[in-house]
C-alpha cells in the first residue's frame, strides 16, 4: 500500500506492507534515534511526535500515519540539543539508550507546560524506561533547564 507521510518536514511516499509499524517506517527512512526496547509500549524509546503529540511508534501502524506529520529527534535538533546538554551535565546519559525517548517526551512536556511541578514531570515521563540512572539525573537536568529558561535562555519553539 502507498502512504505519504511528512517525516521531519520532508514528504515521504513509500510502498509499505499493511502490517508495518511506524517505528519500522521511520527507522527505514534514516531516523535511528527512534529505538524499540520492548515492543509492548512499556519503555518510551520509540516516542515520536504525531501531528505534534508524543506517541509510541511501535504501537502504531505506518498506514495510520498516511497524510500526517511525524517528527523524530532528527527533526527537532535545535530543541533536543538545547535540552540534552542539561541531561548530559547531570550524568543522566550513562548509556544513552533512553535519551531520545526521554528528550522527545521532555520537549512535549515543555511545549505543554513550561514550568511543571515535580509531580507533573514524573507523571509525564512515567512511561520512559531508564535502567542506568534511576531518573534522578533526568529530574535534576529538567530542573536546571527550567532555571535556565527562567534566567532568559532561548525558548523552545
Amino acid at each position: 500500500m502507498i502512504v505519504s507521510i511528512q517525516l521531519n518536514g520532508k514528504k515521504i511516499v513509500d510502498d509499505i506492507s499493511p502490517d508495518m509499524t511506524l517505528f519500522k517506517f521511520v527507522r527505514e527512512h534514516g531516523c535511528y534515534s527512534v529505538k524499540c526496547g520492548c515492543e509492548t509500549t512499556n519503555c518510551g524509546l520509540c516516542t515520536v511526535f504525531f501531528d505534534g503529540k508524543p506517541i509510541l511508534s511501535c504501537a502504531m501502524l505506518a498506514a495510520r500515519a498516511d497524510g500526517h506529520k511525524v517528527e523524530t529527534l532528527e527533526g527537532l535538533q535545535k530543541e533536543a540539543e538545547e535540552f540534552g546538554r542539561f541531561i548530559a551535565d547531570q550524568g543522566a546519559e550513562q548509556c544513552g539508550f533512553c535519551n531520545p525517548g526521554m528528550i522527545m517526551n521532555a520537549i512535549a512536556l515543555f511545549r505543554e507546560n513550561p514550568e511543571p511541578t515535580d509531580d507533573e514531570i514524573k507523571r509525564f515521563l512515567a512511561g520512559n524506561l531508564c535502567r542506568c540512572s534511576g531518573y534522578e539525573g533526568q529530574l535534576r537536568g529538567i530542573h536546571a533547564f527550567m532555571e535556565y529558561k527562567k534566567q532568559g535562555g532561548a525558548a523552545c519553539e
